[in-house]
């Protein structure tokens, strides 16, 4: 999500506007932040549908890592960059942290819903390693069980998380969460194996454009 300054000032919609000269774009190092590459991979596929191809994608985001000020190592930095020292003129955010970032600072910031955005589903399992040997294998396979629960889908949608199998949650939280045009890195990308390879392993293409600068 694109996370913006009360109002939205400087008029921001999608991601093209992220281009614009004058426009200050709080995002973390993709190089040391997970919820950085899913960024990175949103805007890139955005302009390679929009613009014609990965060539003009790779220009797209040179032009919009131009106009990043200070690349933090995590989304939380991010977070405390855009909303507490109140730098940058959009953030791009997980939308569970938009929310809670319009939540706790509802007078200062608003939420944009880009044209296109990536559905990221990150992995949840019990490892039979660790579990075996921390004698927690009951706990972990219960908890695991409980997110999927009426009772947990209610509390991730409390929490600015799509609940993802109950009917009844999706049904609940639907006003909350517009619907969104969504790819996804296997569609897009061919797997994250394909996609670290590609743009954010050393000399991959996060390199090629950044390190000119």
């Amino acid at each position: 999500m694109l996370v913006v300054r009360q109002g939205n000032p400087k008029g921001i919609r999608d991601w093209d506007d992220l281009i614009k000269p004058g426009i200050s774009v709080i995002t973390p190092n993709p190089k040391t932040s997970g919820g950085a590459r899913w960024n990175y991979l949103a805007a890139w596929e955005f302009a390679k549908r929009k613009f014609g191809g990965d060539a003009q994608a790779k220009d797209f985001i040179g032009k919009l890592y131009a106009n990043v000020p200070v690349l933090d190592t995590g989304a939380r930095g991010s977070s405390i960059t855009f909303a507490q020292r109140n730098q940058g003129d959009v953030f791009i955010s997980w939308e569970n942290e938009a929310w809670l970032l319009e939540k706790e600072f509802g007078s200062k910031v608003d939420v944009v819903y880009p044209s296109l955005s990536i559905l990221a589903e990150p992995a949840v399992a019990v490892v039979d390693k660790n579990v075996d040997k921390k004698g927690t294998r009951a706990v972990a396979e219960e908890y695991l069980k409980f997110l999927y629960s009426e009772e947990g889908q209610d509390i991730a949608g409390k929490n600015f998380y799509r609940p993802a199998v109950s009917q009844k949650a999706i049904a609940k939280y639907s006003k909350q969460f517009p619907r969104l045009n969504l790819f996804s890195i296997d569609q897009a990308f061919g797997g994250w194996a394909s996609a670290d390879k590609a743009h954010f392993a050393d000399g991959g293409s996060f390199d090629q454009i950044y390190l000119r600068k």
